[in-house]
């Protein structure tokens, strides 16, 4: 896998991206990611859109992120994407498009990098996750976010590490936050229930034990204190399978947790991220989905205002 995909002409031809998207979905991953990434990345760009790269939020590991943010407005909601690769690869840079088309619609955008196996293992890169949510939200309102309007958004990998996060409360605490604190979870193609594990790599990532394997399930913790989730997946998935998503959504369900399974018809593992882009766009209603949602869901702060309201006790009149 390439670990820094070229900048293509902005001429690039969008049938070779949609190529690139054709050779990712049959499984030939290593020639053609830095095209497709490079090729989104050169198309994208708006003058309204706001960019800020390398901003440090974890000193001591090294990791940095990159925001972006419409030139005007304040008290937007915040999203905070995790970019997927088996927790084993992958590059913040390589997603500029993604954090462009989403500020773009009055967003403000962070996407954070993370430590990957096998430099690190689950508590690794879910630390590293908290802290970057810690970070947006204490740092939301300098970039015109409202940091009580949080959400969490990531595809595959990215998806399990927010899922996690939305439902092992253990992860947010560490860093003085709660599940509940997020305005909402956005999941694209995530593992959320994949017990049992065969690969070696995620054996060693997860654990050797099932015991050890159900701290990486995100369906093993929900308890019913979880944020709002909207889950899109395609049926066509082979890299994870739709029962992921479907698993996830009846935990929910079950629990009486607000949650939006969205089942996309042939639709692929790349192809639910990459409709988020302009010229893929058309493969599915991401984009769209994304935007309801997250205007559906009101700022945590006024769902726990309103939470309490409905829990006070009634007073008989005099």
């Amino acid at each position: 896998m390439s670990s820094s995909p070229p900048s293509p002409s902005p001429r690039t031809p969008r049938r070779l991206i949609k190529r690139a998207l054709l050779l990712l979905g049959s499984g030939l991953l290593a020639g053609c990611q830095a095209t497709l990434f490079g090729g989104l990345n050169a198309i994208s760009g708006h003058a309204d859109v706001v960019t800020r790269r390398d901003v440090v939020f974890d000193a001591g590991h090294g990791l940095a992120l990159d925001l972006y943010r419409p030139r005007d407005g304040r008290n937007l909601p915040v999203v905070v994407f995790f970019y997927g690769g088996s927790w084993k690869s992958g590059k913040r840079q390589w997603y500029r498009w993604a954090g462009e088309v989403l500020a773009q619609r009055g967003l403000v955008v962070v996407i954070p990098d993370y430590r990957k196996w096998p430099a690190v293992k689950l508590d690794g890169f879910m630390g590293d996750a908290a802290r970057a949510v810690a970070w947006a939200h204490a740092h939301a309102a300098e970039y015109g976010g409202n940091p009580d309007d949080l959400f969490v958004m990531g595809h595959s990998a990215g998806a399990h590490i927010d899922a996690l996060l939305a439902t092992d409360a253990h992860w947010l605490q560490a860093v003085g936050m709660q599940p509940r604190q997020l305005a909402g979870f956005i999941g694209l193609a995530g593992p959320y229930d994949f017990l049992p594990l065969t690969d070696p790599d995620f054996i060693d990532m997860f654990g050797s034990t099932h015991a050890e394997q159900l701290r990486s399930q995100p369906v093993h913790y929900v308890n019913g204190d979880e944020p709002p989730m909207l889950l899109m997946q395609g049926t066509t998935d082979k890299i994870v399978w739709p029962r992921n998503a479907q698993a996830l959504a009846r935990a929910l369900e079950a629990q009486h947790e607000p949650v939006e399974l969205r089942m996309m018809p042939g639709i692929g593992h790349f192809a639910i991220l990459f409709a988020l882009s302009r010229p893929l766009r058309g493969k599915g209603p991401v984009l769209e989905d994304t935007l309801q949602f997250i205007r559906a869901h009101p700022a945590a702060a006024a769902r726990a205002d309103a939470a309490a309201v409905s829990a006070a006790p009634v007073r008989s009149p005099r």
